[in-house]
């Protein structure tokens, strides 16, 4: 059973997501965050920057922000096509050009925003994207002739310049995402609009992305998520908003509780304050620890109190194989983005590394982020990556 449970204090709301009693996604976020990922903007070119093959563009957020050559060149199926990066930036945009982008990633107290002209508007069961043929599937579905069927489907039904990313929530569905094409292509078709209506020297903002409790609820339509719990009339009013506009939320119970007892529920409170460890144990006694650096988060395996009761190698595939468990869980938990290394107890069999990293992948995709898994390197460290649901400052 999935429960959504969102304590307003003043300005600041926490938010957690709940399954079966146990907090599965945790997020904080305050009104004076400046997370801006995913808004739609049109923008001036300000500076061209020769050496780096990039742009500063004024969005009209408190930094320019920063395009790269690959981002303002035609989108294209890296599988299938070479991107050519030999082109000069300057051929392509001038300073004071109006450009049409979004915020692929926000600011922080160092650097800009990163914007892209590739557009990505976010469906219930497609993405949208505008100026390219590209349409790809989901890769948590599987089944190669779900693939093929979705892939028809949405060719047949798209505007021709129109390209998708279909969701892991069209799986099985027909009437439901030819709908969906039709918003969301209605939806680029206003954004397009807008922007050949506005003053010429002046960036603005033409779309905002859903906030994060949108966002859960959009993806969660298709998990059978069953209860709301809000402390404050302003998460209730907008949530019961989305619900009457919602077909696929007729059966969610909204309730409201009071401020003091709304993390009394499932004893949340205890739950949150562990989210923060850095060491957390195994239930065969070992453990892992979570180090976040600017560039990377690192992951180390030990066996910590568990010794085993047969040979060395059954041991460290005992653990290693509870700690995937648990890492999976806790990169969910915490929202770990970018780059990871985890650092497994060395196994000596291959088909051991094999059923580790199979494991992994399973128990990824319980979650709703996008993930990558490059494998063990030459030096028996996992490599992966895995997209922020929620952005952070860094």
């Amino acid at each position: 059973m999935l429960e959504l449970i969102i304590k307003r204090i003043e300005n600041q709301r926490q938010i957690v997501l709940v399954e079966n009693g146990k907090i599965v996604e945790y997020y904080e976020e305050g009104e004076e965050d400046d997370k801006n990922e995913g808004n739609i903007y049109i923008g001036v070119v300000k500076d061209i920057v020769k050496g780096m093959q990039a742009a500063f563009v004024d969005i009209g957020i408190n930094k320019n922000s920063l395009i790269h050559l690959k981002d303002i060149l035609e989108k294209k199926d890296e599988k299938k096509q070479k991107i050519d990066l030999n082109q000069e930036i300057e051929t392509l945009i001038q300073p004071n050009e109006r450009l049409l982008v979004q915020i692929k990633k926000d600011s922080n107290e160092k650097k800009g925003a990163r914007i892209s002209t590739h557009i990505n508007l976010p469906g219930k069961y497609i993405v949208l994207m505008p100026n390219t043929d590209i349409i790809t599937v989901s890769q948590k579905i599987e089944d190669k002739k779900e693939q093929a069927r979705l892939i028809q489907l949405v060719s047949e039904n798209i505007s021709s310049g129109n390209g998708a990313v279909i969701r892991t929530s069209a799986e099985g569905k027909k009437e439901e995402i030819i709908e969906d094409i039709k918003r969301m292509e209605q939806k680029w078709k206003h954004i397009l609009e807008d922007s050949k209506n506005l003053n010429k020297e002046t960036p603005r903002c033409l779309y905002k992305s859903e906030d994060i409790v949108g966002k859960m609820l959009i993806d969660l339509a298709d998990k059978g998520i069953d209860k709301v719990f809000v402390n404050d009339s302003v998460d209730y009013n907008e949530i019961s908003k989305m619900k009457n506009e919602n077909k696929e939320y007729k059966n969610l119970q909204i309730s409201v509780k009071t401020e003091e007892s709304i993390f009394d529920i499932y004893d949340l409170e205890q739950q949150i304050h562990k989210i923060s460890n850095r060491k957390i144990w195994l239930k065969c006694g070992g453990f892992i620890t979570i180090d976040k650096t600017e560039a990377l988060t690192a992951i180390d395996v030990n066996t910590g109190k568990y010794t085993g009761n047969k040979t060395m190698e059954d041991t460290v595939f005992k653990v290693n194989k509870e700690a995937t468990i648990e890492i999976a869980k806790q990169l969910r938990l915490r929202d770990i983005g970018g780059i990871i290394i985890i650092d497994y107890i060395d196994m000596q069999k291959e088909e051991d590394k094999k059923e580790i990293e199979e494991l992994l992948r399973e128990e990824l995709k319980k979650d709703r982020s996008k993930t990558q898994i490059e494998g063990f390197t030459k030096l028996d460290l996992m490599e992966m990556t895995r997209k922020h649901i929620c952005s952070h400052k860094n």
